[in-house]
C-alpha cells in the first residue's frame, strides 16, 4: 500500500514523539535542573533559594575532599576495567574455544550476579568482609594466615581496594557474554589458517581473536567507565557510606552526602555538573585512544 508523505510523517511522529518526551522528562529536565540549581544556595526543601552565582563552583575547587573523590573514582575505573576485561576475556575464550561441555551452566553461573541488585551485592560482601565472622578472615585463619586478617572495610588503607572485588565479581558475566558473542562470529577458517601458518594458541588470540572482537572490547570498556563514574556511589553507600574518614568517598557518594544528608542541595548539584563534565571528557579521550581501523580478513 502506497503511503503519502503526510502519512509517513504522522507515523514517524507517533514513533518518535513519545520517546523524545520520555528522554526530555527523565534526562534533559534533570540535567538542566541540576545545572540551574548549582547556582543557588538551597537546602532542597526550603521554599526560597538564594542566587549565589559561581560560589558553589568556587567551593568545589577549594574543597579538600573533592580531589580525593576524583582519585577514588578513577582508581575504581582503572581496576574494574583491568580486572573485568581480563577475566571476562579469559572465560569467554575458554568457554568458546575449549569446547567445555558444561559451558551453558558456567554462563548462567557467571551471569547470575548481574541479575542481583547492587544493594544485595553490597550487603552480601559486607558480611564476607566482616572482621569476626566474614568468609575472608575465617579463610585466612583456616589456612594459617590469620596475621593477614584485618577489618577490611574499617581500614583507611584497605577499604577502597576492598570495593574492587565485589565490583569485578558483579560485572564479569555481562561482558563475558558480550565477548562470547563476538568470538562466536569469528570464522573457524581464520584459526585454521593461522594454525597452518604455525601460530600457537597465544598468537591466534593476539592476531585473530582480539582484533576481530575489538568492537565488543571497546563497547565493554566504555560501558564500564560510564557506569563506574556515574554509579559506583551505590556500592560505596551500601558498604562503607564513604568511610572510614572519607577514605572511600567517590564523587557520587559525596554528592549524596552533601545534597541529602547535609541538605546542601545547590553544592550537590555543582558536584553533579562536575561528574557530568569529567564523564564526557573521559569518554571522549577513551573514544580517541580505543579507535582502531576496521579489520577485515
Amino acid at each position: 500500500m502506497v503511503q503519502s508523505k503526510k502519512q509517513k510523517y504522522i507515523f514517524l511522529a507517533i514513533c518518535l514523539v513519545p520517546t523524545f518526551l520520555m528522554f526530555a522528562v527523565f534526562t534533559l529536565y534533570p540535567l538542566f535542573s541540576g545545572l540551574y540549581y548549582s547556582f543557588f544556595d538551597w537546602s532542597g526543601s526550603a521554599q526560597n533559594k538564594e542566587f549565589i552565582g559561581f560560589d558553589n563552583y568556587i567551593q568545589l575547587f577549594n574543597d579538600a575532599i573533592i580531589p580525593n573523590t576524583i582519585i577514588h573514582d578513577y582508581f575504581l575505573v582503572v581496576t574494574k576495567v583491568i580486572g573485568i576485561m581480563i577475566l571476562a576475556m579469559f572465560f569467554a575464550v575458554a568457554l568458546t574455544q575449549l569446547k567445555i561441555k558444561e559451558a551453558p551452566f558456567y554462563r548462567v553461573v557467571f551471569f547470575f550476579p548481574n541479575i542481583m541488585s547492587v544493594v544485595v551485592i553490597g550487603i552480601l560482601w559486607t558480611f564476607i568482609y566482616n572482621p569476626s565472622m566474614g568468609l575472608i578472615n575465617s579463610g585466612l585463619e583456616f589456612i594459617g594466615l590469620g596475621n593477614w586478617a584485618r577489618p577490611w572495610l574499617g581500614s583507611e588503607t584497605w577499604a577502597l581496594p576492598s570495593l574492587v572485588l565485589p565490583s569485578i565479581w558483579a560485572g564479569i558475566g555481562l561482558f563475558m557474554l558480550m565477548l562470547m558473542g563476538g568470538i562466536a562470529n569469528v570464522s573457524k577458517s581464520y584459526y585454521e589458517a593461522a594454525e597452518m601458518d604455525g601460530a600457537n594458541q597465544w598468537q591466534q588470540f593476539w592476531k585473530v581473536t582480539l582484533p576481530l572482537v575489538w568492537p565488543q572490547v571497546k563497547i565493554s570498556v566504555l560501558y564500564i567507565v560510564m557506569t563506574t563514574l556515574n554509579g559506583s556511589f551505590v556500592i560505596v553507600q551500601v558498604m562503607t557510606a564513604g568511610g572510614p574518614n572519607n577514605s572511600t568517598h567517590v564523587m557520587g557518594s559525596y554528592l549524596y552526602q552533601q545534597a541529602f544528608v547535609q541538605f546542601n542541595f545547590g553544592y550537590g548539584a555543582a558536584i553533579g555538573v562536575m561528574i557530568l563534565a569529567l564523564s564526557l571528557i573521559t569518554i571522549l579521550i577513551l573514544q580517541f585512544m580505543l579507535r582502531r581501523d576496521k579489520i577485515e580478513y
